[in-house]
């Protein structure tokens, strides 16, 4: 081989080493620091305010649609526990209940800001196992509702057996289940 091609191949995989190097790096940060939480839209008692402010017209919020949700034999809200299908809001839910997990039996009285979960010590609700991400979830008001979002976690959150990738309302009763931690928002 002649030294050109030779001096190309040892430039190629001095890059790729590097390559390597910094995707450990940052998989090494990620889980040290957590990933940057997405800040989402302003509340909706809010939304007038901004709305005046605004330049440009704006049309009114309404929250995603809530999915019917069947277990494998067919009956409505088996798969989410047996709750009656209503959903959280400020004015039915008081209270979240961890039912499983290390902390269980421990319960949170439910204002009107928004709890975050995860390992970090910035989180709401600390959950301290290998399943749970630095921030994993995160429950907030959406139009007087609760809703239910992960927060891009490794293992993923699940409300009623079913994996949540868009912010969904959390019905009364029903098990949200963060790593190896279940809870449940009750009156």
């Amino acid at each position: 081989m002649s030294e050109l091609t030779l001096l190309v191949l040892q430039l190629g995989f001095l890059l790729l080493l590097w390559v390597f190097i910094f995707a450990i790096i940052y998989a090494l940060r990620s889980d040290l620091f957590g990933q940057r939480v997405r800040k989402l839209q302003p509340d909706v008692a809010a939304a007038p305010v901004a709305a005046a402010a605004s330049p440009f017209p704006s049309s009114p919020v309404t929250p995603p649609p809530t999915p019917a949700v069947t277990s494998p034999v067919g009956r409505p809200g088996a798969a989410t526990g047996g709750h009656d299908g209503e959903l959280a809001s400020t004015e039915n839910a008081t209270r979240l209940v961890i039912t499983s997990g290390a902390k269980a039996g421990a319960e949170f009285p439910l204002g009107r800001d928004e709890i975050t979960i995860g390992r970090s010590s910035d989180s709401a609700i600390i959950i301290r196992d290998d399943y749970t991400s630095t921030h994993h979830a995160r429950l907030m008001l959406w139009n007087g509702r609760w809703m239910l979002q992960d927060l891009d976690s490794t293992n993923g959150t699940f409300l009623g057996g079913s994996r949540v990738t868009v912010p969904t309302p959390v019905p009364l009763g029903a098990t949200v289940k963060v790593g190896a931690t279940t809870f449940e928002l009750r009156r």
